[in-house]
């Protein structure tokens, strides 16, 4: 990944860019099982930047405090089971699909290009831009691409030719056990919590938000901030995500979703919500 951003990246749809066992050192982070309260981090910053201001943010709600973690706990829909933890294989049908997208107000026809293996996840250049059998030492995964348009890289087919077509990219796989894909998804979040900071001018991601909707299917995800916004080397007070990143965990499935497309936080608690109640 880039360590900057393209130029030329503010649009409402979509932002350019392509784009978890232990839990060693969770304590240490703040880490808590079924919950994630961590402290601010000092690290560095994330994927390809998306550079649009946030005035051009789809799916923007009055702007909220980006510096503060939150959590929310969803009640099931009146009359419905609460979701249970996923079991058994990754299937297509676990990843994320173009309707999830055009439900927030990204327009145009959305194609999806999947394959199976290893793999860069959306590990940023902060991060190392690691592949998950690096991070994890695990088998293979899905990897699924949502983009504008139908050329891809040659290397890889869910990333799109030209990072402006991007919407989203989700990296799936099961563990053993719902254990290890918990111990899995707090090290990929720990991998993306150093570019929550940055020098001032370069693009980073905000506080984390967790997501339960039971005690086994929680999300935790971080909106992405513009150059633009970072004046103090982290993301600002009041102004709104273009994007963001997710980490996903349901029963034994775990995942990574890094979202391109420049949603603000209510578009992307939805886009979230959608993925993980589908994994």
């Amino acid at each position: 990944m880039n360590s900057e951003p393209p130029a030329g990246r503010g649009r409402a749809t979509v932002r350019p860019r392509s784009a978890v066992a232990a839990l060693v050192g969770a304590a240490a982070c703040g880490l808590v099982v079924g919950r994630l309260v961590l402290p601010p981090p000092h690290g560095t910053a994330p994927p390809a930047a998306r550079e649009a201001p946030a005035s051009a943010t789809a799916g923007a709600p009055a702007p909220t405090t980006a510096g503060a973690p939150a959590s929310s706990s969803a009640p099931p829909v009146f009359g419905s089971a609460p979701p249970k933890g996923a079991t058994g294989p990754v299937t297509a049908a676990d990843l994320l699909g173009p309707a999830a997208f055009g439900a927030v107000g990204v327009t145009g026809k959305i194609h999806t290009r999947d394959r199976y293996g290893d793999g860069a996840y959306a590990n940023a250049a902060c991060t190392g831009e690691k592949t998950l059998t690096e991070t994890l030492g695990g088998p293979g995964a899905h990897f699924r691409g949502l983009m504008t348009g139908t050329r891809t890289s040659p290397s890889d087919p869910t990333v799109a030719l030209d990072p402006a077509d991007q919407i989203a990219r989700e990296v799936v796989a099961e563990a053993q056990s719902p254990a290890l894909a918990q111990n899995y998804a707090q090290r990929l979040l720990l991998e993306e919590v150093p570019c929550q900071e940055e020098t001032a001018g370069h693009w980073v991601y905000g506080r984390i938000t967790t997501m339960d909707l039971a005690p086994d299917v929680s999300a935790s995800w971080m909106g992405m901030y513009g150059g633009a916004l970072n004046t103090s080397g982290r993301a600002p007070e009041g102004e709104e995500p273009c994007g963001g990143i997710a980490v996903l965990r349901s029963g034994s499935h775990y995942g990574v979703l890094e979202v391109d497309a420049c949603l603000g936080t209510d578009a992307m608690s939805r886009v979230v919500r959608t993925a993980l109640s589908q994994l």
